[in-house]
């Protein structure tokens, strides 16, 4: 990235493990910059398999000041994995994931009592594939515990409002519970029902409040001292394309654009360098130049796509682009452009902040997958409850689970 990442190394909110409070499920991070969907979709202690997570958090608030994140720091925690591990490690971008199930499959797949359940399906499916085809060595699963964190609508005040505005407007203006804004309202129990699922199968799922689950990839795809012993590479997997800035020797990004599974491309630095025209880790000086409607970031009024890959490309970042912006005479920097830059300067700054991917979250060290499920019986108490035995066979098939249900719809 362009900057330093935001500092996250005070007392601050634990971590939550494999478990996320039910008041906090409904943060999930509703549509917006991923790519479009198309119907073709190829604090309590828990543990997992042989080396499961031990969690006992407190959750501590601090108010943050403008411009700094709020700190954060995590509770003790052990994992002892294997020291010898083929496989990558999978990190998924869950709420792009089950988002991009309830939008690219029909509302007309139900459960046995009728409730929809196309996203709980879709997400099971496209887990139980990731798995058989990357056979990773360990899965996380980043959470949003908070899609629109307060200290980055601080920062930018337009962050993702109307993303609240499209919810209410589909409520018709009905009160929605605390956390809820983003979701559509047939979402939310969805939502809930993967969580569980993960965790009755015994999948890591993680999310720190105040922060959204980028900034968990962030701070996981940052820190390689925490994956199992032998991980070399880390497969982000995620329609969001503001992902691109973690990818580097270590990291590529699995970017779940249109068409199923097989025409997904995983993006290592050149081929991102190839697809943007900015480097991975000049992608978010660009995207703050150019701007992200779907996030209600403006960028800079006069400076489009082509502009700001040009300007990212001959300054480096933001920060040496408005200081160029200082003499107008810094080719390719103009008179007209220059003058757009040093009137944007702090908005086009705070942008970056807010975009930028937090890097620095003190994370658990991550343990191998689960080969037991954590609660076998909830696991097939759910399968049963969503109509989904299938789709939760296939992902314990994939892992390698012994304890496998039987087939269900």
């Amino acid at each position: 990235m362009g900057s330093s990442p935001i500092s996250h190394d005070e007392a601050g909110e634990a971590l939550q493990g494999n478990r996320v409070v039910a008041g906090e499920v409904a943060h999930i991070r509703p549509w917006g910059h991923e790519d479009r969907v198309d119907t073709h979709l190829g604090g309590q202690a828990s543990h997992s398999g042989e080396s499961g997570i031990h969690l006992l958090c407190r959750h501590v608030t601090h108010e943050s000041s403008l411009g700094r994140a709020p700190q954060a720091r995590l509770c003790q925690t052990s994992s002892v994995p294997s020291p010898s591990v083929a496989g990558p490690l999978l990190a998924l971008d869950t709420a792009s994931l089950y988002y991009r199930s309830y939008f690219a499959l029909p509302s007309s797949m139900t459960a046995p009592d009728g409730r929809p359940h196309q996203a709980i399906r879709g997400f099971l499916s496209t887990v139980a594939r990731l798995v058989g085809t990357y056979r990773p060595a360990a899965l996380v699963a980043a959470w949003d515990t908070d899609w629109r964190p307060a200290w980055r609508v601080e920062l930018v005040p337009s962050y993702k409002a109307h993303r609240v505005a499209d919810v209410t407007d589909e409520a018709q203006g009905a009160e929605r519970a605390e956390g809820a804004e983003g979701a559509p309202a047939d979402l939310d129990e969805q939502a809930e029902a993967i969580g569980h699922l993960l965790d009755a199968l015994g999948l890591p799922r993680w999310g720190m409040r105040d922060h959204e689950a980028d900034d968990v990839l962030g701070s996981l795809t940052a820190q390689p001292a925490l994956w199992p012993t032998g991980v070399q590479q880390c497969i982000v997997v995620s329609g969001d394309r503001d992902l691109v800035q973690l990818i580097d020797s270590g990291t590529r990004l699995l970017l779940t654009v249109n068409g199923g599974m097989d025409t997904w491309p995983l993006l290592d630095t050149e081929m991102a360098t190839t697809r943007f025209g900015v480097a991975p880790d000049c992608y978010v000086d660009m995207a703050t130049l150019r701007g992200d409607a779907s996030d209600g970031l403006p960028g800079v009024p006069g400076i489009g796509p082509k502009t700001a890959v040009t300007l990212v490309n001959a300054f480096g970042s933001v920060e040496s682009a408005l200081r160029a912006a200082e003499n107008a005479g810094t080719p390719p920097m103009t008179p007209r452009i220059a003058e757009r830059l040093r009137e944007h300067s702090v908005a086009v700054l705070r942008a970056k902040r807010v975009s930028t991917a937090v890097r620095d979250l003190g994370l658990p060290s991550v343990p191998l997958m689960p080969r037991q499920p954590a609660d076998p019986d909830e696991l097939e108490r759910l399968a049963a409850l969503w109509g989904v035995q299938r789709q939760v066979r296939e992902v314990q098939v994939a892992l390698g689970q012994d304890d496998a249900g039987s087939e269900g719809s």
